[in-house]
């Protein structure tokens, strides 16, 4: 499969702390790679070197065989880089589907034309019946919904959803996932998510960070069997 995402050797310390030590891996197109570790593996920060929040100290960041590692944040996003944030960030006083404008990008596209596509988006995550609504007056589930349509606004070859279950109930949770899995056919996505048990059967390939190291890499089977994932993270009845 080709690559749409190459990582090599990343490094980045936040003064006395080395949040990532020689981080690598490898996406394709078509994959959904879960990204999984205890708190301070190092998942935030990989997120945020990839996403361009900040360089890292060393390291290539190359998106469909052209390195980005120095480009500013806006440019990967134009170049196919879409990401969504743990903490839901809209455009409270706009509507649903003006949230959705605002992340179109304006390369000759005319305004009806991204109206239309702006509702198709909201279509496909489920909002349609909301498009005319105040973002500030959809729930937790649909704002999380609302940032995959942004992100997908930008047409990305990648997506980066930071941990989308968070404050979500179970029947929220699983409907999310369903959809989730639904983009594999559009874009290569990577997931940050805490809660292993729910989100590891929709991925393809999970990795696993521990202290700023990539301890494993494999199928769903693969990490749950792996007795380094179990020792640093997963405990002997998590899975």
């Amino acid at each position: 499969m080709t690559a749409i995402l190459e990582v090599d050797g990343l490094e980045k310390r936040f003064g006395g702390v080395h949040a990532l030590r020689g981080a690598s891996l490898s996406i394709a197109a078509g994959e959904i790679v879960g990204l999984f570790g205890p708190n301070g593996a190092g998942k935030t920060t990989l997120f945020n070197l990839i996403a361009g929040t900040f360089p890292p100290d060393r390291g290539n960041i190359r998106l469909r065989g052209e390195s980005v590692t120095r480009l500013p944040a806006w440019r990967r996003a134009r170049k196919g880089i879409g990401r969504t944030f743990q903490i839901t960030r809209p455009f409270r006083d706009l509507t649903t589907l003006e949230n959705v404008l605002a992340t179109v990008p304006r390369t000759g596209a005319t305004k009806p034309a991204d109206a239309a596509a702006s509702r198709a988006l909201l279509r496909q995550v489920g909002l349609d019946s909301r498009a005319g609504d105040l973002a500030g007056t959809l729930t937790l589930g649909m704002l999380k919904r609302l940032e995959v349509a942004r992100a997908l606004a930008l047409q990305p070859y990648l997506l980066l959803i930071d941990e989308p279950l968070a404050g979500l109930s179970g029947r929220e949770s699983a409907d999310l996932l369903a959809f989730i899995a639904t983009l594999r056919s559009e874009t290569a996505v990577i997931m940050v998510e805490h809660n292993v048990r729910q989100s590891l059967p929709i991925c393809d390939r999970a990795i696993v960070l521990d202290a700023g190291t990539v301890i494993a890499e494999g199928t769903p089977q693969d990490i749950r069997t792996n007795p380094a994932v179990i020792r640093a993270y997963l405990g002997t009845d998590a899975c």
